[in-house]
């Protein structure tokens, strides 16, 4: 049959007599086809080396959403770029670099690095099942090339059969897991690869243990496979909600109810659990130092579900968990509740505005924004609140958190506050472009001072300003990840895989057992023993040695034992530099 050689070597038979054919020219490759070209692809994409690339250009295309403002994070840090950036910010926009992490190009890198992954690991995997189910290496007839290395010789007596079972019986250990995987048998050592002086079959043992190292770094690998899933998964069906609730009111566990709300292509609104929180009391505690740090913050809540209304609590760090979805205790501060009137004594704002703690005295800032002013001009108020307020020469300031001496100092702004132009806008930053603020005779800006219950004249008849009283709020933070159990479930299978491929050594243990005579002398039960490990093993020469010894406390007459040790006759065979197993 006639045909071209991979090798370049020419078939000098041909069918019917027809002269060979010739051969491909010097340097010629053979064309690869379209499946040659995808197996191709596919080893590049499955090697180590793609892998590693994929996973530094993963986080290489994870630095722009780390620099750029991100539209599924912070939509308004967004507006404010193009507004700073008119000429780049659309160009940046066509390459999606506000919403990285969705953008086609990384979720590319992200399928990829994945599907190299699995490529990788499967194959492997296949290996190291067939390997799991062969035999350990047989015993090398040479025992002198080997890294850990020992002998032994004993009387006739103790026979060759007893010190391989003994040895084997050692190796394998006791319980229902094994030491060493071990396959014991014989070698007839009649023909011309038997060494001199080795009459009778010679029994060997070969033992392999260190299995689990591959089985661990699989484990590992597929672990972050999972993970991978996981985090993925859970992205596409977690949401996410922020909201800030005063004390004596509460929330609807609805979109449109929360202050800011996030959530993946995959989720439903109707998936939201069905609740709502009232928050019933929030006490803080702090300690008594010139400088009070926190000791406990507890918001103490009513949650109304279809199982009915209780009372729950919720701590820092000590999330309440509903329906799945876990409500964390992430900020706390002071509301105070305000009324403004007009000059004709009509209320244009009554409410309270959340004022946000800047140091661990509670010093706090706000802005409060009045749009609906009958005279045309709107006004802001911008300003802090001091818990426990002392005059000083460099002006007021607080001492403590709590509201042991509360004062509100504020400024007054007049003029367009930017709500109708369409932009939104931070609520606790006051836009101050179009607007004036207003100053005394003087020229010093109009500093309003109130304590709980009081009421001042704004300037200018704009009306009045009253503060009620000042309640507490909190900040919630309702998160809902349905792969956090999965994602810690995958991680830990990491730790261990990784654990079990550091830490658990390979080694090879092979033992040759023979009865040889000197001469005249009587017949003697030599034994050799050689291991191997896979990398550098500081433990590998005390297992022989171990070996060794248990086969001396097994030994049935060791005071028979011959006075000399030396198994290896001056004329043996020298080893060789392969380091093969024969």
């Amino acid at each position: 049959m006639s045909g071209y050689r991979p090798e370049g070597i020419e078939n000098a038979f041909a069918e019917d007599g027809a002269p060979a054919p010739a051969s491909r020219p010097s340097g010629e490759l053979p064309a690869l086809g379209v499946v040659g070209w995808l197996r191709w692809g596919w080893r590049q994409l499955t090697s180590m080396r793609v892998a590693l690339l994929l996973l530094m250009l993963l986080a290489v295309a994870a630095v722009p959403g780390s620099t750029i403002p991100q539209r599924p994070q912070d939509p308004s840090k967004v507006v404010e770029f193009f507004d700073d950036n008119p000429g780049v910010a659309p160009w940046l926009d066509k390459l999606q670099m506000f919403d990285v992490y969705g953008s086609v190009w990384f979720s590319a890198i992200y399928l990829l690095l994945f599907v190299s992954l699995v490529g990788c690991i499967l194959p492997r995997a296949k290996v190291h099942w067939v390997a799991l189910r062969a035999s350990p290496p047989r015993t090398p007839r040479r025992m002198g090339r080997y890294p850990a290395q020992g002998a032994r010789v004993y009387a006739a007596s103790y026979t060759p059969a007893q010190v391989a079972d003994a040895a084997a019986a050692h190796l394998r250990g006791r319980g229902p897991l094994p030491r060493f995987r071990v396959e014991q048998g014989t070698e007839t050592s009649a023909g011309a690869r038997a060494p001199e002086g080795e009459p009778g079959p010679v029994h060997v043992v070969a033992a392999e243990r260190g299995y689990l190292r591959e089985t661990g770094n699989i484990v590992f690998h597929l672990a972050l496979v999972g993970l991978l899933v996981a985090v993925g998964l859970g992205q596409a069906f977690q949401y996410r909600g922020q909201a800030i609730v005063v004390q004596g009111r509460g929330f609807a566990n609805s979109v449109s109810a929360y202050d800011t709300f996030s959530e993946g292509p995959w989720f439903r609104e109707e998936n939201l659990p069905p609740f709502t929180m009232v928050l019933d009391d929030f006490t803080s505690t702090f300690t008594d130092d010139a400088m009070p740090v926190a000791k406990d913050f507890t918001a103490f809540v009513s949650v109304t579900d279809p199982a009915g209304t209780r009372p729950e609590t919720i701590k820092v760090n000590h999330p309440l968990t509903i329906e799945g979805a876990k409500v964390y205790l992430q900020g706390n501060g002071y509301a105070p509740r305000l009324t403004v009137k007009d000059a004709d004594g009509d209320v244009t704002f009554a409410g309270t505005v959340p004022f946000i703690p800047e140091d661990q005295v509670y010093t706090s800032r706000g802005v409060v924004k009045v749009p609906d002013v009958v005279s045309g001009e709107q006004i802001g108020l911008v300003g802090y609140l001091l818990p426990t307020a002392q005059l000083a020469a460099q002006g007021v300031r607080s001492l403590h958190p709590d509201l042991l001496n509360p004062v509100l100092v504020l400024t007054v702004w007049t003029g367009d506050l930017g709500l109708d132009d369409g932009v939104p806008q931070n609520v606790y930053e006051l836009e101050t472009e179009k607007m004036t603020q207003a100053r005394t005779a003087d020229g010093q800006p109009v500093t309003l001072m109130l304590t709980p219950g009081t009421t001042v004249d704004l300037p200018d008849g704009l009306g009045t300003l009253t503060l009620d009283d000042i309640p507490r709020f909190v900040a919630l933070d309702l998160r809902h990840d349905p792969a956090l159990t999965w994602i810690a479930i995958f991680a830990f299978t990491a730790i261990g895989g990784l654990m079990l491929s550091l830490f658990t050594p390979r080694r090879r243990v092979w033992l040759r057992v023979s009865t040889r005579s000197d001469g005249d002398g009587p017949a003697r039960t030599v034994v050799e023993t050689a291991g191997l490990a896979r990398t550098d093993d500081a433990g590998l020469q005390p297992e022989v040695d171990a070996l060794l010894a248990v086969l001396d406390t097994r030994d049935p007459a060791p005071d028979d034992r011959p006075a000399t040790d030396d198994p290896a006759p001056d004329d043996r065979p020298a080893t060789d530099d392969l380091g093969e197993t024969r």
